[in-house]
């Protein structure tokens, strides 16, 4: 059975090297997503580093991840506004009127109030990595997530 891994980290740079991290494990990664909010502001450099649009084009580390450069593109959430998401939630979102991401998250097996907690920390600023999983690999996907300073890292 299918488990969603979901992590919290503070900037895209973290994310992206939790995902290159994992490929470089051998565990599957083109069940990734990655979810940040576009800064508003455009101050140059320090956006850009947070912006994980600006860093799989300047960086090429998710370039590598198979299906996760394919589905990367950026969307205009209602109430959220524009957020970069890349992997298969860039697909659900997209695709989606209503919902937002929290509904998005709903698709990818997280529950609802969970997702609204993780839509919230993407409001603040925080980097959303959700990773479908087989039973059985989910323990060593928590543990590199923390060793890559995961805020917060859970099983679905």
């Amino acid at each position: 059975m299918a488990r969603t891994v979901a992590a919290v980290f503070d900037d895209s740079q973290q994310a992206e090297n939790a995902a290159e991290v994992i490929r470089e494990k051998g565990l599957r990664s083109d069940d990734i997503s990655i979810v940040s909010k576009h800064s508003d502001e455009s101050d140059g450099e320090e956006d850009r580093k947070d912006d994980i649009s600006g860093g799989v084009v300047t960086g090429g580390i998710i370039g590598g991840l198979g299906g996760l450069a394919l589905g990367m593109g950026s969307l205009v959430i209602p109430g959220l506004g524009i957020i970069a998401a890349a992997g298969p939630i860039a697909g659900i979102l997209g695709g989606a009127v209503t919902g937002g991401i929290v509904g998005g998250l709903i698709d990818l097996g997280i529950p609802e109030d969970e997702s609204r907690r993780y839509e919230s920390h993407v409001k603040q600023g925080k980097v959303l990595f959700s990773m479908k999983c087989e039973a059985g690999t989910e323990d060593e996907i928590v543990k590199t997530l923390r060793e890559c300073r995961a805020g917060e890292v859970k099983v679905h």
